[in-house]
């Protein structure tokens, strides 16, 4: 998979594929990620890529120009079609179920907002546009390396054990992850719980379980209630 990011930061976004799984993927060839700076796509003197908005208001707003200019010329570098993502905290939520959905995708182009946002004829060339969660950010690079992270692990070879992928949190779509525990067994007076220990794969399996669908109850409410249904159980409340 290829997956490019267009920012007017790119300082902020690079370190980041320096270390770690991506990296190691990288260098495998398995994943490749590219940055472009916006101003390489904008014209004129100043290589001016923002402008006051239209029927007033504070702040600026990003030109159409060198987004449309950056995603034509990515294109032109993809031999399939990629998805064309606006990171915009207006978008639709990224979960679990959509980063499976992007990893299938042979190529994504991650366009990262500034200061006001993105002039919304942008979003005429995108396919999507995504939010990481209701809250306000200074720009599109974190949700960017978000989208990056989770998306990127999925692809086939990123991760070495693919039981470990099983394992995640979320790896059921309402259910987070169960406490885990590793040596020693016993920490400032604070024990593994026996059942990790005994052996009995079931056990262990069914204790899990139990686990995540408490942690999920007092945690995420939300998708507790979402699991219930599921099942076809009737709500509990949030307790």
């Amino acid at each position: 998979m290829r997956i490019d990011i267009v920012t007017l930061f790119p300082e902020l976004v690079e370190p980041y594929f320096q270390g770690g799984l991506l990296r190691a993927a990288i260098e495998r060839g398995v994943l490749e990620i590219h940055t472009h700076p916006l101003r390489d796509f904008a014209e004129g003197k100043h290589k001016q890529v923002d402008d006051r908005p239209y029927g007033g208001g504070p702040g600026m707003v990003l030109k159409p120009e060198p987004f449309f200019r950056a995603v034509e010329h990515i294109r032109s570098e993809h031999e399939g079609e990629p998805r064309v993502i606006v990171l915009s905290a207006a978008g639709r939520l990224f979960t679990q179920d959509l980063a499976r959905e992007l990893a299938r995708e042979e190529g994504l182009i991650l366009l990262c907002g500034r200061y006001q946002g993105i002039d919304e004829r942008v979003l005429s060339i995108a396919t999507d546009e995504i939010s990481i969660g209701d809250y306000v950010l200074s720009g599109g690079e974190l949700p960017a390396l978000v989208i990056a992270e989770a998306v990127g692990r999925l692809v086939p070879g990123v991760v070495g054990n693919l039981d470990s992928l099983e394992a995640d949190s979320f790896a059921h779509p309402y259910l987070v992850g169960p406490p885990q525990y590793t040596r020693p067994p016993e920490f400032r007076g604070l024990k593994v719980p026996e059942v990790l220990l005994s052996g009995d794969h079931q056990a262990i399996e069914r204790w899990r379980f139990q686990q995540a669908l408490e942690k999920t109850r007092r945690n995420r409410p939300d998708l507790y209630e979402k699991f219930l249904q599921e099942q076809g159980t009737p709500g509990e409340g949030n307790g």
